[in-house]
């Protein structure tokens, strides 16, 4: 029997992906979660999974984040982004984080239960349009160059004090209340940062933010 987790923050789509794995009697879905942290402390309790469904873009901890953070705990989990987006530098950063296939959500049952199996059996499952796009990446590897050195980097004053103090690995209420301000303000600080410097996780914006000597 098949084990598996399925991460996404949003419910009905959990349930679509468990409605389209319930035609297969040797997958059982162990547990499911709406983002990367539910995630996380789930895995603590019991990481006896064999893959996870990873969404990308989710509140708290997003899905590139996750699959780095699972990848250097739980190696032996085999990890399939399973997400509506097919752009290059989601495809680049999940690859990067060690994401072992790559499928859209509009995908059928049939090809999603394949996907699964030629991942389990050292396989990388990639939609067609996702494996042509790493094609392009991998032939034009100053593509590549461009995704990780974007240069429209223009933060404010504010936003460099946010950043300096999430590198220091503070959480969000604790920079609030550094900065005087309410922590929704620093998670949208964090937002605009994250757009600013084109990347998805704290570490990578934290790591850019040095090789560019913004803090």
């Amino acid at each position: 029997m098949l084990k598996l987790a399925i991460v996404d923050d949003n419910s009905f789509l959990i349930h679509a992906i468990k409605e389209k794995l319930s035609f297969f009697e040797d997958v059982s879905v162990k547990h499911t979660s709406l983002n990367g942290s539910e995630l996380l402390t789930k895995l603590q309790e019991n990481h006896n999974l064999d893959l996870i469904l990873m969404d990308i873009e989710m509140p708290v901890l997003n899905g590139i984040e996750t699959t780095q953070m699972v990848k250097q705990k739980y190696p032996h989990i085999k990890i399939i982004m399973l997400t509506a987006f097919d752009n290059d530098e989601h495809i680049f950063n999940a690859i990067k984080a060690g994401a072992d296939g790559y499928l859209l959500k509009e995908i059928n049952p049939k090809d999603l239960y394949e996907g699964i199996f030629e991942t389990l059996n050292g396989g990388a499952a990639m939609t067609p349009s996702i494996a042509m796009k790493t094609l392009k990446l991998l032939r034009n590897p100053i593509d590549i160059q461009n995704l990780r050195d974007k240069e429209q980097i223009s933060l404010s004053a504010r936003e460099v004090e946010v950043l300096d103090q999430l590198s220091k690995g503070l959480t969000y209420t604790v920079i609030a209340e550094h900065l005087f301000l309410s922590p929704s303000t620093v998670r949208k600080h964090i937002e605009n940062i994250y757009k600013k410097l084109q990347v998805h996780s704290k570490i990578e914006a934290v790591q850019k933010a040095r090789n560019h000597n913004i803090i």
